[in-house]
């Protein structure tokens, strides 16, 4: 049902509790999938989850990013990845970035990268269930989700669709955070996706001087909120202006995340940990 939120205890339907996902095609394989949420735009969600993909890779795992912010798409141009996508008469090929990680976004179908999409949300599903099923991916340690911000259909229509291992919630230290991450924490756990722990983008600066350590948004809170809603608190990311140099040149992949490779660990043991319990369970 398309209303459905998989909770069967509050459920009145006849249907057999299963869940419906996409049919991902036979010749691509993903062990793993993870979604980069964030309760609202603008808290750098896309440069995260181009951060975490890439620190994957450079970990040597095979890693791709699906694209689902289909209204303000972003990934491509971080890679410095153009041009359309190619296929055959029944899938299509995923772009790859200069250093391996492959990708599809709507971006990549557009004449010119600036032309909205002005689709509604039926129109949006079938764009991402076509870029999950129809999307040649071979073989993948690590599909990334870069989710729309919010909790709105596109984010239902992925957690209902997708076979999801959890998600990481992106926010900054501001005074909303809290009430923010609490909408997404809550979708997560009505829609029974396990949450990986959250990232404080934006928490610091560093004086390239004197390494003084400057908070431009106040206090950081993620150790606050993670402890309010029992999740885990994983990283406090800087604001690096390199960082914003890179993407903005398409060179996101010559940047260190050297500094990321303990949350990469964490996580990869983390999302190995909760499947082993699901499938014992």
């Amino acid at each position: 049902m398309a209303s459905c939120d998989h909770n069967c205890n509050s459920c009145n339907s006849k249907c057999d509790g299963s869940i419906k996902y996409f049919s991902l095609n036979e010749q691509s394989h993903i062990k793993h999938i993870i979604g980069v949420v964030s309760g609202k735009g603008g808290v750098g969600k896309s440069a995260t989850t181009s951060l975490l993909a890439l620190a994957f890779k450079n970990n040597g795992y095979k890693v791709g990013i699906l694209d689902a912010d289909i209204t303000g798409p972003s990934i491509p141009k971080g890679f410095g990845v153009k041009g359309g996508i190619s296929g055959n008469d029944s899938l299509m090929f995923p772009q790859v970035s200069k250093n391996g990680i492959k990708m599809v976004s709507i971006n990549l179908l557009l004449e010119h990268e600036d032309d909205p999409v002005l689709w509604r949300g039926p129109v949006v599903g079938g764009a991402i269930k076509q870029f999950y099923e129809d999307v040649l991916w071979e073989d993948l340690d690590y599909l990334f989700i870069d989710m729309p911000p919010g909790t709105g259909d596109v984010a239902l229509t992925i957690f209902q669709s997708i076979p999801i291992d959890g998600v990481v919630i992106v926010s900054t230290p501001q005074d909303l955070v809290q009430m923010i991450v609490g909408k997404a924490v809550k979708m997560a756990n009505m829609m029974n996706i396990n949450t990986l722990g959250i990232i404080e983008n934006m928490s610091y600066i560093k004086c390239p001087n004197c390494d003084t350590i400057i908070e431009p948004f106040g206090a950081s809170k993620i150790l606050d909120i993670a402890n309010h809603f029992n999740i885990k608190p994983l990283i406090k990311m800087p604001i690096d202006p390199n960082l914003a140099k890179l993407i903005d040149e398409g060179n996101i992949c010559e940047y260190d995340t050297s500094y990321l490779n303990d949350l990469v660990k964490e996580l990869d043991k983390d999302v190995s940990h909760k499947i082993r319990l699901k499938k014992i369970n």
